[in-house]
């Protein structure tokens, strides 16, 4: 269910940067915007983040059942949240077939954290979100979808910027 959600975003996210120049998607609308390459690199560094802190909750004795949260939020823009270091994008040059690698990486990772899991397990855990508090495990796997539909805008706007 989740899944189709997310396919659907992400491949918006990439018919907005399909065909375009690695020159354009590598230069920022200014000096404090990310530039399309790095909000794509945000994203698979965030999946990669959460596939990663999913994996430890299951294995965590101490991880705790945590109630449904509201995370449909996340999509709205008007909330600023400063990302967390690890999952800053780089300043590196970045090809978009590279990047595209990334993102697939990432999502294999996530899936596959996913896949071999029991949704029973996933709904009595939890990991800590930066604005929601303790969020259940299972609500992560679709919060990357919503997190990615969120900077999706934030593409769209940043490409009209550069055009």
């Amino acid at each position: 269910m989740f899944k189709e959600e997310n396919e659907k975003i992400r491949k918006a996210l990439l018919n907005a940067v399909e065909g375009k120049p690695d020159e354009l998607l590598n230069r920022k609308p200014s000096e404090d915007a990310w530039s399309p390459i790095q909000i794509l690199d945000h994203l698979q560094l965030m999946e990669t983040a959460i596939a990663k802190s999913v994996s430890k909750q299951l294995v965590n004795e101490g991880s705790e059942k945590a109630s449904k949260k509201p995370i449909g939020l996340s999509v709205s823009r008007m909330v600023k949240v400063k990302a967390p270091n690890y999952v800053v994008p780089t300043e590196e040059f970045v090809s978009l077939e590279e990047m595209k690698q990334r993102l697939a990486t990432s999502r294999s990772f996530l899936y596959g954290v996913y896949d071999s899991t029991i949704e029973e397990v996933l709904e009595q855990k939890s990991m800590p979100h930066p604005i929601f508090g303790k969020v259940p495990l299972n609500q992560w796997f679709p919060f990357v979808g919503l997190h990615e539909k969120r900077h999706l805008k934030q593409l769209e706007k940043t490409l009209k910027q550069l055009s």
